[in-house]
């Protein structure tokens, strides 16, 4: 079987006038979790958004376990089995938890139509999901709140999950609880894509790693090889590392 599930071949990307994408080759492993690291504005997002088909790519080629995906609307590229967590994290806030839940898992009406082993999966996952039930999402904590978006992306078996910078403005206990979280998911065989900026997030969750400068891949390889290479992190990445203990 082939280990790659998602391949990207020459992506170009443009938004208006703005050519933000020079020709993205990149390679996702099947149930691995691939972090996708670079400077602000080395399009990061752009990518994620570009796979989505939020944004379409003007040239190369997307494919989804062998099956091109690059001309399909995002509806379609959905059901297909990708799910995508933004950096603004899309949840609905002035639902209570248990409606963001019940609008995410496509295949059921109503909340009782929801998995319970899975939905038992994701309480374990996010404590506070069940906790909060039924409060409003707005008035969740930053950290609450992206524990819902990601729950969200998983209330029903995804193939593969984009997640834009999931520790962004998150207090470091916040960020632990993340941290542990995702490593159960991993255990489920879920293909992960996930931005970052928190380094040493990506050193503890990551089996590989692309690092991208200026709309172009740049590096790929082992996450452990680049946590372990001080100057290659300064030189890909502008910094160490080690500086993010």
């Amino acid at each position: 079987m082939n280990n790659t599930l998602l391949q990207l071949d020459g992506v170009h990307t443009h938004i208006g006038a703005y050519h933000i994408l020079h020709g993205v080759d990149l390679a996702i492993p099947r149930g691995e979790l691939t972090m996708l690291l670079g400077r602000n504005g080395a399009g990061k997002t752009t990518t994620l958004r570009t796979i989505m088909g939020l944004w379409h790519a003007s040239q190369g080629s997307i494919l989804f376990d062998g099956q091109p995906i690059t001309a399909l609307d995002t509806p379609e590229i959905a059901r297909r089995g990708i799910a995508y967590v933004p950096e603004n994290m899309g949840i609905f806030a002035d639902l209570n938890v248990r409606d963001n839940m019940l609008l995410a898992a496509r295949g059921a009406r109503t909340v009782d139509a929801i998995d319970a082993t899975r939905l038992a999966w994701i309480f374990d996952l996010f404590p506070a999901i069940k906790k909060f039930w039924l409060h409003p999402a707005g008035k969740l904590s930053g950290g609450q709140k992206q524990m819902l978006a990601v729950a969200r992306a998983i209330v029903e078996p995804r193939r593969l999950i984009l997640i834009d910078e999931p520790s962004k403005g998150l207090a470091p206990a916040m960020i632990a609880n993340m941290i542990a979280a995702f490593r159960e998911l991993k255990k489920s065989d879920t293909t992960i894509l996930l931005v970052e900026q928190n380094f040493n997030f990506a050193k503890q969750l990551g089996d590989t790693v692309a690092v991208m400068d200026d709309g172009r891949i740049v590096h790929r390889g082992a996450m452990a090889e680049l946590a372990e290479d001080g100057e290659m992190q300064m030189r890909l990445l502008g910094l160490s590392l080690g500086a993010h203990q």
